[in-house]
């Protein structure tokens, strides 16, 4: 199936070099870790079987050696695309690639037409509460239990149990608004999945916020930025906020950050290194 999909390649548009090698690459890596520490299986998705089968073919020529290829059928979400590291948007089991907050908001995201799938691989629920789940998704879409219930259960399992609630609490905060109840270690496991400026000018003072809307992009102009005031759609810290607003050292989260938001869900972080002056002032420095 590999060859006539390579033959049909480079009899049509053509294949890149490193397509073309793709399958020596990896039957050689099989060889070698077969050789080296005695690799006897090497596991897959159903696109890799011809790779894989060249593996067990080269360990057998190379090396007289007896190897296994077991694969299963492609995980594929409801739009053809697939899980994995290639594919944009890629989630990881690692804290420091995919954080927690984050990765609960992955499976959280799940469409309707995916989430009762994911239940059943995913996690170790049983068939009556996925049936349970099916049945709230279809009579309540809107409460998304079935997402919530996938989103708790897999990020507890790779993450703990701690890790789930703070990325719950993430989520409740930025939904209401509240964001200053979160502690220091939370708000910052928050930022990197958001938006972000630092702003490091030598300005004295407070700052002006229609300057810094602009400055972030949530706003296109002062004149929009002004307009967004006034009808009450941006927030600071949560709290909602008008054109005469100022942004001092008072407004510093944990971490020396100011949240911005405009409407309900288009959070910005500031980062800011305001200079703290005796007397309650304050500036910037860079």
């Amino acid at each position: 199936v590999k060859r006539d999909s390579v033959r049909n390649r480079m009899e049509g548009d053509g294949i890149t070099y490193t397509e073309f090698s793709y399958v020596l690459l990896q039957a050689y890596d099989f060889a070698h870790l077969h050789a080296t520490h005695g690799v006897t299986l090497q596991m897959g998705g159903s696109d890799q079987w011809g790779n894989i089968v060249s593996g067990v073919d080269l360990v057998r020529r190379l090396h007289a050696g007896t190897a296994f290829a077991l694969t299963c059928p492609l995980l594929l979400k409801a739009d053809g695309t697939k899980f994995g590291k290639s594919e944009s948007g890629a989630v990881w089991l690692t804290a420091d690639r995919t954080p927690p907050y984050q990765f609960h908001q992955f499976w959280l995201n799940a469409t309707d037409a995916d989430v009762i799938r994911f239940l059943k691989i995913f996690t170790f629920r049983t068939r009556v509460e996925i049936a349970e789940l099916e049945e709230a998704l279809a009579a309540a879409p809107g409460e998304r239990a079935a997402q919530r219930a996938l989103a708790d259960d897999v990020t507890t399992l790779v993450h703990g149990a701690e890790a789930c609630g703070r990325a719950k609490a993430i989520a409740r905060a930025l939904f209401t608004g509240d964001v200053r109840s979160l502690d220091a270690a939370t708000l910052a496991e928050a930022l990197p999945g958001m938006p972000s400026t630092a702003f490091a000018e030598a300005v004295p003072g407070e700052t002006d916020i229609v300057e810094v809307l602009v400055a972030t992009g949530l706003a296109q102009s002062r004149r929009q930025a002004r307009e967004f005031l006034d009808n009450g759609s941006i927030s600071v810290n949560g709290d909602r906020v008008g054109a005469d607003r100022q942004l001092s050292q008072v407004d510093l989260l944990p971490g020396d950050v100011i949240l911005l938001r405009r409407g309900k869900k288009q959070w910005h972080a500031t980062l800011w290194n305001f200079v703290r002056i005796p007397g309650g002032s304050s500036g910037q420095a860079s």
